[in-house]
């Protein structure tokens, strides 16, 4: 097996505009390993590592179970506690709706957990915005609207987080 070419520090901002292109493309592995090229070079990177917890994450709903796992690892890498925040419900969003979509006995109560915690990471987040920054607020309405669409319920028991009621 070869080893892997180091890109060179002038090559960053053209190899992020590709990562960002091939996961338009819906071609997340790619964008995934231009990420993964970036922080060889520069570890700190920060829109490397959101584009590259991106990549993964839009590779759960092909079932990728370690994609979950290596995307937490990355928010742990990320500067700000609002992006951590953030990027975590992004994360845990993201996993439930793949349940959702892929369904299953028992799986809209898990898959309705897992936006739970989306949720409960999006609250977190809300506090700490900048004043012109609501994409967490629009995230958890997109979480209320991902629960409405598959019917997604707690189990008997469980309560619903503030907004997300019964229909």
């Amino acid at each position: 097996m070869s080893d892997f070419k180091p890109i060179h520090r002038d090559a960053i901002p053209p190899a992020l505009e590709k990562a960002e292109r091939y996961r338009l493309l819906n071609e997340p592995a790619q964008a995934e390993s231009i990420c993964l090229d970036i922080l060889q070079v520069e570890p700190t990177h920060q829109r490397a590592l959101v584009m590259l917890l991106l990549a993964l994450s839009d590779q759960l709903q092909g079932g990728s179970g370690d994609s979950f796992r290596q995307a937490e690892e990355v928010v742990a890498r990320l500067a700000s506690e609002y992006d951590r925040l953030y990027y975590s419900g992004i994360l845990w969003e993201r996993r439930g709706y793949a349940l959702a979509v892929r369904g299953g006995p028992g799986s809209a109560a898990v898959a309705c957990a897992r936006v739970h915690r989306a949720m409960a990471f999006y609250e977190q987040a809300e506090r700490l915005r900048p004043s012109d920054n609501d994409d967490a607020i629009l995230r958890w309405n997109s979480c209320v609207r991902l629960c409405q669409r598959f019917h997604l319920r707690p189990e008997p028991g469980e309560v619903f987080p503030p907004g997300m009621g019964e229909d």
